[in-house]
């Protein structure tokens, strides 16, 4: 039988067409090393770097954000300690670290979080 081919990631869903001039940044999004540059929202620099900007911990869908200007909730994302920042309002510092998932020893996961975490943790392996 042959081998299967992995499967290829899609495309980030911010592609940079302007002020790319801007010193770069660089940080850490869920312990891999990103980057971004001087200015960048967090949410910019999540969606440069993938399609999803968190888990929703209500279900088992991906969010990337909403109204874009700190108004709604679909763009928290949670610092290593726990601590709760909405990426659309949040500017990038050099060397930050953010999660995209809630850490598993500051916030409970509830029955439905842990089978999508399990989910995409299974979907991020093919």
């Amino acid at each position: 039988m042959p081998e299967s081919s992995p499967r290829s990631q899609p495309p980030a869903r911010f592609v940079r067409l302007a002020e790319i001039d801007r010193p770069s940044l660089t940080l850490r999004i869920d312990g891999q090393t990103a980057t971004a540059l001087a200015g960048d929202t967090l949410l910019v620099a999540l969606l440069s770097h993938g399609r999803r900007v968190r888990d929703s911990e209500f279900g088992d869908g991906t969010r990337a954000g909403f109204c874009l200007m700190g108004a709604c909730q679909d763009c928290w994302v949670w610092t290593p300690a726990g601590e709760r920042l909405r990426a659309c309002s949040t500017a990038v510092v050099a060397g930050m670290s953010v999660l995209t998932r809630p850490p598993a020893e500051h916030w409970p996961a509830t029955p439905d979080l842990r089978q999508s975490l399990a989910r995409h943790a299974l979907g991020a392996e093919s």
